[in-house]
């Protein structure tokens, strides 16, 4: 199950408050409690583990540890019991200085079921596996080539990622001197039969056993992707993934771009498609009906004080900060939000025009 942008925000956030806190000595606690499980064996394990810290040799750190336990008890049992997703809880000093207390106690219901049960003492937070939630899990694999050049990619939440590439050596359409027109027909179908091997071969290496891809989409210019796939040059494993081909007028970098966006009905599901589609409709409009939209951060904290904010747009590059400030106020309003990587075409022309845009329920005066 994919976050959308607003929980996977808020998310990153808490990690990225958790990294900043670091321990002395083994002394900060995380617990994982997974979905389903029993909170009374875990407060009762926390317990244990509080008899435990009494061997400590350190009388700070046995201090630290002891109140951290004992902290993280209290606050556990403030539940009925555990949360639909579970539940992770974090305790600790977190006093900047050597000698004073600062004990704080976090705990969150993942935005996901939880699987996984930990309980571990160390110098930071265990934030790792709320880290991996944060990750798309879902990939595609990318295949753009014609007779000469060839890459293979990944595509990544919004993100592609370049793997491979190859470049033929099939000849040009002039036949060289001497040489009948069927011999060099055959000498270029040749050189073609084998770099389609060598594409094979490389999405063989890249794909094959990865089970976080979803789909495998070819495309490129002519008809050459229509020989690599109706031909005998992937293995089967990999073929049965291919889930659409589609007709391009590029190769390379433009071609891996131009692949994803003429493969949006097949990522219709996928944030990068809805990241496109609503930009694509904020720059419509502002092509046709300039007055329903607005952007930069004094005309849209503006049009936002005003409720006139349907959807509101803000950059990833924006300051945390800025963005919960927006947020909230949105959120008071039933203003939808929208948060935009720079990770796509349109996402960085959203930043190269302030970072933060809106449609408009409606026009302003």
């Amino acid at each position: 199950m994919a976050l959308d942008s607003k929980a996977k925000f808020k998310l990153k956030k808490v990690i990225k408050s958790l990294k900043k806190h670091r321990g002395r000595h083994t002394e900060l606690v995380s617990v994982y409690i997974p979905a389903g499980y029993d909170l009374n064996k875990i407060i009762g394990h926390l317990s244990q583990e509080q008899g435990t810290a009494t061997n400590i040799k350190s009388a700070s750190t046995r201090k630290n540890v002891i109140d951290a336990l004992e902290r993280m008890i209290q606050h556990l049992k403030l539940f009925k019991s555990t949360p639909k997703n579970g539940l992770v809880a974090f305790s600790g000093n977190v006093a900047e200085r050597e000698g004073q207390s600062d004990l704080q106690v976090w705990s969150l219901e993942p935005p996901t079921p939880l699987n996984i049960r930990i309980y571990r003492c160390d110098k930071e937070f265990i934030t790792g596996p709320l880290e991996d939630i944060c990750e798309t899990k879902e990939v595609y694999g990318l295949i753009v080539m014609d007779r000469r050049d060839g890459d293979i990619a990944f595509l990544k939440g919004k993100a592609i990622i370049p793997l491979s590439r190859a470049s033929s050596n099939v000849p040009g359409k002039t036949r060289a001197g001497g040489q009948s027109a069927q011999r060099f027909a055959r000498i270029r179908e040749g050189a073609a039969k084998d770099f389609y091997k060598r594409i094979g071969e490389l999405a063989k290496e890249e794909f094959l056993g990865r089970a976080e891809i979803k789909g495998i989409i070819v495309g490129g210019p002519g008809p050459t992707k229509y020989d690599f796939v109706d031909g005998n040059y992937i293995t089967d494993q990999v073929k049965q993934k291919i889930i659409a081909i589609k007709d391009l007028s590029y190769t390379g970098d433009f071609g891996l771009k131009e692949l994803v966006d003429k493969s949006q009905d097949v990522l219709a599901n996928e944030e990068i498609a809805t990241e496109k589609k609503i930009m694509q409709l904020f720059f419509q409009t502002l092509a046709t009906e300039s007055d329903k939209v607005s952007y930069g951060e004094k005309e849209v904290r503006r049009a936002l004080e005003m409720g006139a904010v349907e959807t509101l747009l803000i950059s990833e590059s924006v300051d945390d900060d800025k963005i919960e400030e927006f947020e909230e106020k949105a959120l008071e309003l039933g203003t939808k939000v929208e948060l935009i990587s720079t990770e796509t075409r349109e996402g960085v022309q959203l930043r190269d025009i302030g970072k933060i845009a809106a449609i408009l329920r409606y026009k302003l005066q």
